[in-house]
């Protein structure tokens, strides 16, 4: 019987929470805990989600008695208020309680309509997770939670080394949910700025969203033949992607840790976003990252062609993001801070 149970969306919704607990598995805590994922959400129409709520409450309700700890994973207001159902029942069984916080804006969530929802969910929490330093200031400035919260950041996937089978192409990458928040549109109209320059180079859009939006943006911007959009990308067909790149670049207007970033670091690339979220917790301009600020597309331009010319520096970023992924934002190491987490709980039965 799992000794933990993990509330999440279902590992077939396109999003960085089920991102983050795939790579969560691949630590030896998930077996050393004999965690269990118990899918509690999947995008598509009301009947797909009501369906899997009524199955992973069902699954839950089964496995509850017999667990110690059930680890909440939450976002936005809709999924704050499906856990909080999940969370009267632990409650109710003496379990021990983790809400691990995904959110991408204070605005939306616990400065929001449903803020009571959240405020009742951390209350009724014995530990609450959030990704970054960032938002642990964000959280205790707007609620009283004493020492309970703790800052665990998202892990790097695990890659294998197969740096010498695909060969590079000229690629900038761009992965996650193609949508106004992820600035995509900013993206294309600051390469459009130098793309003539660059005839031999092109932007890939890996993921699902506003992909006919897209792609009218490019039109309209002049480089259609310099932009694509394969969809939502996994498995195999992600690795090939990742490894043929040459720059990662996410636009985005908001974050909470993105594991878009975690990846482009796992594979080493060199890495152009902006400072939202927790990044600026970790990152340095100009030596392991180059910055701009969201919807700044002259700037955005202007980093690209950096990165695209200068090969000195794109490599010297490169390093630095092999380094992150192997040492603070290693899964062995992210997953040994989660084990710390579950062991303090386990003390307390």
């Amino acid at each position: 019987m799992p000794k933990v149970l993990v509330l999440a969306t279902s590992r077939r919704t396109h999003g960085g929470i089920s991102s983050v607990v795939m790579a969560h598995e691949m630590a030896d805590e998930w077996e050393k805990y004999s965690c269990r994922w118990i899918a509690t959400h999947r995008n598509g129409s009301m009947a797909v989600k009501l369906l899997y709520l009524m199955t992973g409450m069902a699954t839950y309700l089964w496995y509850l008695p017999w667990c110690k700890t059930v680890h909440m994973h939450i976002g936005e207001a809709p999924s704050a208020r499906r856990k909080s159902l999940f969370m009267r029942l632990a409650k109710l069984t003496g379990k021990k309680t983790i809400v691990h916080f995904h959110a991408f804006d204070t605005a939306s969530t616990i400065e929001g309509p449903y803020s009571s929802v959240y405020k009742k969910l951390f209350d009724d929490a014995d530990r609450v997770v959030v990704l970054s330093k960032m938002w642990k200031q964000a959280v205790c400035s707007t609620f009283e939670l004493g020492d309970k919260v703790r800052v665990l950041h998202n892990p790097c996937p695990r890659v294998a080394d197969n740096s010498g089978e695909v060969q590079k192409k000229n690629i900038i990458l761009s992965a996650g949910v193609v949508s106004p928040r992820k600035g995509y549109h900013d993206l294309i109209r600051a390469f459009a700025i130098i793309a003539h320059k660059y005839p031999q180079w092109k932007l890939v859009f890996a993921g699902s969203g506003e992909i006919d939006n897209g792609k009218a943006i490019a039109r309209e911007s002049g480089i259609e033949n310099q932009v694509e959009f394969p969809g939502w990308v996994a498995g195999s067909e992600k690795d090939r992607l990742f490894r043929e790149t040459s720059i990662f670049c996410l636009p985005s207007y908001a974050e909470g840790f993105p594991m878009a970033v975690l990846d482009a670091w796992a594979y080493g690339l060199p890495v152009i976003a902006t400072p939202v979220g927790g990044l600026p917790d970790i990152v340095h301009d100009n030596e392991d990252i180059l910055l701009f600020q969201p919807g700044d597309t002259n700037t955005l331009a202007a980093q690209l062609e950096r990165l695209i010319g200068d090969t000195e520096l794109r490599h010297r970023i490169e390093t630095a993001s092999r380094k992150f992924a192997n040492e603070d934002f290693n899964i062995t190491t992210i997953g040994s801070c989660l084990g710390n987490i579950y062991a303090e709980l386990s003390d307390k039965h």
